[in-house]
């Protein structure tokens, strides 16, 4: 495929009618139960989930995104009755590291989304942290508006207490929107996948949802490596376009951090199929090749520790640098600045024209219409994607975060 702009393209052009009863409400009563559609060769198959490590092209590296969903919505009750729910989206102060932001004790400041914003005049919230008066409260205060939200500065006491402690205690689980449920007991588990570990996420990579450890076995008994990265997904995952041209659309940015081990195994791996596991494994993957370029192009600030890739990055540069050339830049960078790991926000949009530099295909869940997601599994699979999303739709495949799966092989 061309590396033509896709500024241009119509996001009308990328919808299908789905019908609300396909849109999964709860998960299966088991992960590896759910179906998986396989795209390979332009032709359809049907499968289970757990046939995929038979189904994947054959010493595959499956790259997992093991960030872990934070319980992100504290609903704080006013004095007068009302209630006044919060969304933590990002930190702000004292760091703005989602790692190093969630271990802060005392106080932090976070943007946030506010529900019931125009009830909430003025004065601090307050939340308790148990039922007694000794196990502490949460305060909330709003400081200024931010880009699509607020600046909640949050404090509370006992100050020992990390703001991943007060979250555990205090806060819910963000379940997508469209769900239009609270989250009961078995979300807490199910929307988090097996191998979840690095907390920051306000949405599951749901695509890792249906992977349990027999599965996670049986792809290494059959000759597949796996690798880990984090990309802490964000609520513009949830972003509706509303641009009628994506040139007009503002690309949500997420945290990423990849390691030094984990570079050298892809370098290691360039010549086997490289399968990231969820859009956020490939958004990551991708802006991976894309720092390397930009630094080896002296296109990206060279003394920063933090990177950032910008939306139009990809189609604005034109370069033929190989993945392996942009692999060892990145290590380089590392060694010059001492890190062990690589922490970036990346903006990156992957939409039909798009060039693919590091990813052979995709283990992903079937995503709405008129959404950057699409856009992506479009580039990967051209415009096959409609006949596949049609044919999920005759065959009553379960969309969205707790539905079904596809491996699609372009």
């Amino acid at each position: 495929m061309t590396n033509h702009n896709p500024r241009q393209i119509a996001i009308s052009d990328f919808t299908y009618d789905l019908p609300d009863e396909l849109i999964a409400q709860y998960p299966l009563e088991a992960r590896d139960q759910s179906r998986l559609l396989l795209y390979k060769n332009g032709r359809i198959a049907d499968h289970q989930f757990k046939d995929l490590p038979s189904v994947l092209p054959p010493q595959s590296l499956l790259v997992f995104n093991d960030t872990k969903v934070v319980q992100a919505r504290l609903r704080f009750q006013k004095p007068t009755g009302g209630t006044i729910e919060l969304f933590c989206l990002e930190p702000l102060e004292p760091v703005r590291e989602l790692q190093g932001a969630m271990q802060q004790t005392q106080s932090v400041v976070w943007k946030c989304l506010v529900g019931n914003n125009k009830r909430w005049r003025e004065g601090r919230l307050e939340l308790p942290l148990g039922s007694q008066p000794q196990d502490g409260t949460l305060w909330a205060e709003r400081l200024a508006p931010a880009e699509e939200g607020f600046a909640i500065h949050f404090t509370w006491s006992p100050g020992h207490k990390t703001f991943a402690e007060v979250l555990e205690l205090v806060g819910l689980l963000p379940l997508p929107p469209y769900m239009n449920r609270d989250a009961q007991p078995e979300d807490q588990e199910r929307y988090q996948t097996v191998y979840a570990s690095e907390q920051g996420a306000v949405a599951a990579p749901t695509a890792g949802l249906h992977f349990t450890p027999q599965v996670l076995e049986q792809l290494q008994k059959q000759g597949h490596q796996q690798a880990f990265v984090t990309l802490h997904v964000g609520a513009g995952t949830f972003k509706p376009v509303k641009a009628e041209l994506m040139e007009y659309h503002y690309m949500h940015g997420e945290q990423m951090s990849v390691s030094r081990a984990f570079v050298e195994q892809l370098l290691h791996r360039l010549q086997h199929p490289i399968i990231p596991v969820g859009t956020t494994s490939m958004r990551t993957l991708e802006s991976l090749y894309w720092l390397g370029a930009g630094l080896s192009l002296g296109l990206l600030p060279q003394d920063e520790e933090e990177q950032h890739v910008p939306q139009w990055f990809p189609y604005d540069v034109k370069t033929n640098l190989s993945a392996q050339e942009s692999l060892e830049s990145v290590l380089q960078h590392m060694d010059r600045h001492r890190i062990s790991h690589l922490q970036a926000n990346t903006r990156i949009l992957i939409a039909p024209g798009y060039k693919f530099r590091l990813c052979n295909g995709i283990v992903t869940n079937f995503h709405q219409p008129q959404s950057t997601l699409l856009l992506l599994v479009s580039a990967m699979i051209g415009s096959s994607w409609q006949k596949v999303y049609k044919h999920a739709v005759a065959n009553n495949y379960r969309f969205l975060s707790y539905g079904d799966s596809s491996l699609l092989l372009p």
